[in-house]
């Protein structure tokens, strides 16, 4: 039986000599300067046969959320924006808001004011919620990512922000993204503070403790670049495998689904999703857009339709796949020109709202998919 050390890693620091199998005794969390908001149950699948067929959300076959992440200075600043999020998805992610340099830009003080808005928007709107992320390489304050800290420092760090964060959000977040890009592409454990520090057990602990502060939430693997079957998918699988056979409540897997038109799309997704279903994982598409290579031309735009219909297809077509999320969902607030050049118009909406090819071939698909339940 492979153990998690005998995955592939490279210059890990003070890395621990085995994954840490006992249960970790539960810690109390620094308490929040403000109060989290009342827990109550989670929505509830929506879908209603006499609802709105021409939004996503309705189009949808009943046990599927459609979900976008949430850009919260958009949500705040554009009616148009803030309308088209509640009616159009029965889900929502933490764009930014959820990650470690909002939530604790200093060692020990929070801030939940732009979490607690979302959380508050979703249950206005009868939405469920993603946690976006408690382990992650990137977008971490200068004070986590710049200290010097011991492997027992570092470790009660990490199980305190998830104790607090999860455990403010008992109850009304329905999956998180737990350990985030772990992996690099050659399926070797990314360089990163808690690897080199804490050492691979570092993945095990951040699912034993946010399972210990939500037993209910669903506790996810998130990544870019595993939507079909290669080396670091592979890795996720093997990973996936060895944490389920060594008790860690770790639940499901998503596949990002960051596509470009100029390099096609993976022809295996539903293989690979299915083989993660038959582990007994959820799996979902966490993050998808398509960019195009910019101007965006007819061809491009269909070839664009045709990458999202790959991912929402591949879902529906894999048991327990329960969630399909845009990174976004109109191109007036891409995150996509802003990191590769010369690309662009990655979302189902333009920057006017208008949709594309892409929406209507996603509302397509989802209402041809809604005459069949789903689990």
């Amino acid at each position: 039986m492979r153990s998690l050390l005998s995955i592939r890693t490279r210059g890990v620091r003070r890395a621990g000599a085995a994954l840490v199998l006992g249960a970790l005794l539960l810690a109390p969390a620094t308490p929040a300067a403000v109060a989290a908001p009342a827990a109550a149950p989670l929505p509830a699948d929506r879908h209603q046969p006499e609802g709105d067929p021409d939004v996503l959300r309705d189009a949808a076959p009943r046990g599927l959320f459609v979900g976008t992440a949430v850009d919260m200075a958009a949500l705040a600043n554009d009616p148009v924006y803030r309308e088209r999020v509640g009616a159009e998805f029965s889900s929502v992610t933490a764009e930014n808001v959820m990650k470690w340099e909002t939530l604790q830009p200093e060692r020990g003080r929070y801030d939940f004011a732009a979490a607690d808005e979302l959380v508050e928007f979703a249950r206005a709107n009868g939405q469920r919620v993603r946690g976006h992320t408690l382990v992650w390489h990137n977008q971490n304050p200068a004070w986590l990512a710049e200290g010097d800290f011991s492997r027992q420092e570092l470790r009660a760090i990490l199980r305190e922000h998830i104790h607090t964060v999860v455990g403010r959000y008992r109850g009304q977040i329905w999956q998180w993204d737990v350990a985030n890009e772990i992996f690099d592409d050659e399926g070797n454990l990314r360089q990163n503070i808690w690897l080199e520090t804490i050492g691979p057990d570092y993945i095990a602990d951040a699912f034993r403790w946010a399972h210990q502060a939500d037993p209910r939430a669903q506790l996810f693997l998130n990544d870019y670049n595993i939507e079909g079957v290669n080396a670091k998918s592979d890795a996720y699988y093997e990973l996936a495998r060895q944490l389920r056979r060594e008790g860690v409540p770790v639940h499901g897997v998503g596949v990002q689904g960051h596509l470009g038109v100029q390099y096609g799309f993976a022809p295996d997704t539903t293989a690979n999703l299915q083989r993660f279903a038959a582990l007994g994982l959820r799996t979902a598409v966490t993050e998808a857009d398509v960019r195009i290579p910019m101007p965006a031309d007819t061809v491009e735009l269909q070839a664009q339709a045709q990458g999202y219909s790959s991912l929402l297809t591949a879902c529906l077509r894999t048991p327990r796949c329960d969630s399909f999320t845009v990174w976004g969902f109109t191109d007036r607030y891409s995150w996509v020109p802003d990191w590769f050049e010369g690309e662009g118009a990655a979302n189902l909406l333009d920057e006017d709202y208008n949709p594309k090819p892409a929406y209507r071939e996603v509302l397509e698909t989802l209402a041809l998919a809604s005459g069949r339940g789903r689990d």
